[in-house]
């Protein structure tokens, strides 16, 4: 295992493999209930979603520890959900087969992508500083996310705003947790975050904070749907532009997710290139093209493995014990559904904290590179979104490059991005 999984070789051990893979499945788990919820609302089976959910993040997780031996989990993706229920269904009009197929479709390309190289050089064509704020960017993107998930955050007059109850209840309690993690890290305990989401799980017991989602244990088979039938509706210019909005958001996302998580673990090598890259898009393209065969949305790298790396999982271990979680989620769902938001929050939000350090590397001297720097970092959080900010980081780059004489500083292969955004933008104007 050692041999294989270099574990050593990393500075790593198979226990800080395990706990880092353990701690950022409890970190993700939420996508096991919340995946059904946001798809049901499109007419699909909640039962049948959540074994879909569970089997394609298994399969995808499995492929990227043992293909890429790389520490990074994969499951249906936020936000494409919820595109596909309340954009393409609810809005257009348009049937969850029909989502799906889109779906799918998309897989397949993104495999033909992956096989000729195309998304590993996109992910190479990103700037060294945007390769370092796209982390920040991330890790400030997941602490509020943790703030909302803990409503410690909420809407109102001013966009957002201080829930005027924060220190009472779950908001509290989140609190409480981010505390706990780092007293533990300070003192140096193997697990920190893990043993701090535990801590906080039964402290919240007493106070209901904490509840048992009821249920059964017995698994839901997922759909394994052939898409013959809406094989017709896949001609036309909806279809197009629905499987073009799923490729381009994924891709992005993706490709931001595994670049702040391999810089934060150090991954990074010196050409700029992450290690086994390529093997770990075929994870999320196999992921994704099954997953809309079993029922699920777009499968995509998730941005909460960065728990596990800042746990010290460095190998594909990591992610293996995060696959191996997913086959016992079939059986123990309830269970999974019953750790209460405070806890995945209280991770989130310490997880941010420790994302943010290479913004101290970030070359703030020169306009060119703080700009789009700053702009990948600040629409990430406002924009809600991993490929908004990297859009408006390479479009502000590209721009000021050329402007300010430093053409050559613009790849070849960071223009054909550039294009890429603005097909985007015009087809969202569209």
């Amino acid at each position: 295992m050692d041999k294989f999984f270099k574990i050593t070789e990393r500075k790593s051990s198979v226990r800080t493999e395990i706990l880092a893979g353990v701690t950022t499945f409890l970190t993700m788990a939420y996508i096991l209930a919340v995946n059904p919820s946001i798809l049901s609302q499109a007419g699909m089976d909640a039962h049948k979603v959540f074994a879909a959910t569970a089997i394609a993040g298994a399969l995808a997780t499995l492929i990227m520890g043992l293909l890429a031996n790389l520490p990074f989990a994969l499951a249906p993706g936020m936000g494409l959900n919820a595109f596909l229920t309340y954009t393409v269904v609810m809005g257009m009009g348009k049937t969850w087969e029909f989502a799906l197929a889109a779906v799918f479709v998309e897989g397949i390309i993104f495999l033909l992508l992956t096989a000729f190289n195309i998304r590993e050089a996109i992910v190479n064509s990103i700037p060294s500083n945007m390769k370092k704020a796209i982390s920040v960017g991330i890790g400030l993107f997941i602490a509020f996310i943790g703030m909302q998930n803990a409503g410690i955050i909420i809407g109102g007059a001013t966009l957002v705003g201080l829930n005027p109850v924060w220190f009472k209840g779950t908001p509290l309690l989140a609190l409480l947790g981010v505390a706990l993690i780092a007293i533990l890290a300070h003192k140096g305990v193997n697990g920190s975050i893990l043993f701090g989401m535990l801590i906080i799980t039964v402290i919240g017991i007493p106070f209901g904070i904490t509840q048992y989602a009821g249920g059964t244990f017995t698994p839901a088979a997922p759909y394994f749907f052939p898409f013959k039938h809406v094989f017709p509706q896949m001609l036309s210019v909806d279809f197009v532009v629905v499987c073009f909005t799923f490729l381009f958001v994924d891709m992005f996302d993706t490709v931001g997710t595994l670049i702040g998580c391999a810089t934060k673990a150090d991954m990074i090598q010196t050409d700029g290139s992450i290690p086994n890259c390529k093997e770990a898009l075929f994870a999320d393209a196999i992921g994704t093209t099954c997953g809309a065969i079993l029922g699920t949305s777009t499968v995509t790298t998730f941005v909460e493995s960065s728990a596990g790396v800042i746990a010290g999982g460095r190998t594909g271990l990591t992610a293996v014990t995060v696959a191996v979680l997913f086959l016992v989620s079939l059986f123990l769902g309830p269970i999974f559904e019953s750790i209460p938001s405070a806890a995945t929050a209280a991770a989130l939000i310490y997880v941010g904290v420790l994302m943010i350090t290479p913004v101290t590397d970030i070359d703030f001297s020169d306009i060119s590179e703080a700009v789009p720097a700053f702009l990948t970092i600040i629409f990430m959080v406002v924009a809600y979104s991993i490929s908004d900010g990297i859009m408006f980081g390479m479009l502000s780059f590209v721009i000021l490059k050329f402007f300010t004489g430093n053409k050559k500083d613009i790849s070849i292969m960071t223009w054909v991005v550039a294009a890429l955004f603005l097909i985007k933008i015009l087809v969202s104007a569209l």
